[in-house]
């Protein structure tokens, strides 16, 4: 199996960022192998893969290099540089790492993914160029016209492992992160199920990067001793159901308060709490500071936005008046009447 060795201060001061690019090349394995994890990536998966399908029949030398740097059990080094350490960059400033790959190093990338079985036809100069055109294409046409909600997504997928690792260590953060991936102990993570040999990361910088994929991929930076486990995403790009409060609850907090409460049972932006409340951004944001106030929500900084989440208190509240609706439906006889 691959091991990463890791000492506790590295462990420590690992970090989790977002990547324009790692979401980039996330979702163009999801257009290449047509495989969405969620409704609505079904859904925009539906709505790309076609454009994608005929950029490829249109350019087969490029869709060679993707099939060959895109393995199923390998991804092509260059396709997959270490995000910024901070986070934050624009899509324009990663890429431009892709860009600058010496050719040979890209060639190289590719031989080590194909096994050494490379085609004489992905022997050429320009393979970075190509993979930076590519990129840019499914940033600016599939990627960036969703990337606000995509960010909210990731943002509080963020925020959660970061509640699992106050509550419950690194192995609650870490265990079951990506496929195969398990915090062993004793300074050893298991990154996954392969039969590498182990990698020592003591002493580096050490990030974890959140993407709509399926799998993730793990990413590293020998010369400057940075590494990264790209990870799948828990959320969907779908937001869910609106769940109408329960009557109860309404009553007793007010209808546009009770509802916030509802929908904080997954950690959400102001901007989406006005979007799935259609109430102006002031009267969410007194009925946060109320619910704050109360002890009933609670709120975390995750990258450049602040997300707010239902306390133990808050998840007490609603399951009582959730309760209360439930206990108070009459009873009914067998055909589904009331008793007479």
């Amino acid at each position: 199996m691959g091991l990463w060795l890791i000492d506790a201060d590295t462990l420590a001061r690992s970090r989790f960022v977002l990547s324009t690019l790692s979401e980039t090349v996330s979702c163009l394995i999801t257009l290449e192998r047509g495989d969405a994890t969620h409704p609505g990536e079904q859904v925009w998966l539906a709505a790309h893969r076609p454009a994608y399908q005929q950029l490829m029949a249109a350019d087969p030398l490029t869709h060679q290099l993707v099939r060959a740097a895109l393995r199923p059990r390998w991804l092509a080094d260059f396709f997959t540089p270490v995000p910024p350490s901070a986070g934050g960059l624009s899509f324009d400033e990663e890429l431009a790492v892709v860009r600058a790959t010496p050719p040979q190093e890209a060639i190289e990338c590719l031989r080590v993914s194909m096994d050494g079985r490379l085609p004489p036809a992905l022997v050429r100069d320009d393979l970075p160029a190509r993979t930076a055109a590519l990129m840019e294409w499914v940033w600016t046409e599939t990627v960036l016209p969703y990337w606000p909600r995509r960010r909210r997504l990731l943002e509080a997928d963020v925020l959660s492992r970061t509640r699992q690792l106050t509550t419950g260590g690194w192995a609650a953060a870490l265990d079951g992160m990506r496929p195969g991936m398990r915090w062993l102990g004793d300074g050893r993570l298991r990154i996954n199920a392969q039969d590498y040999p182990p990698r020592e990361v003591s002493g580096a910088e050490l990030l974890f990067v959140p993407t709509s994929g399926r799998g993730g991929w793990v990413a590293w930076d020998e010369d400057e001793r940075r590494f990264a486990a790209v990870y799948p995403y828990t959320g969907a790009l779908s937001e869910p159901d609106r769940t109408p409060a329960p009557q109860a609850l309404a009553r007793l907090l007010g209808p546009g308060r009770a509802t916030v409460l509802v929908l904080l049972a997954a950690p959400r932006s102001t901007t989406q709490l006005v979007a799935l409340t259609d109430q102006g951004l002031g009267s969410v944001g007194r009925h946060l500071k109320v619910l704050l106030d109360a002890g009933l929500v609670g709120r975390r900084r995750a990258g450049r936005s602040v997300l707010y989440f239902r306390t133990e208190a808050g998840d007490a509240v609603v399951g009582a008046q959730a309760s209360v609706v439930e206990d108070s439906q009459p009873v009914r006889d067998g055909r589904g009447l009331p008793p007479a």
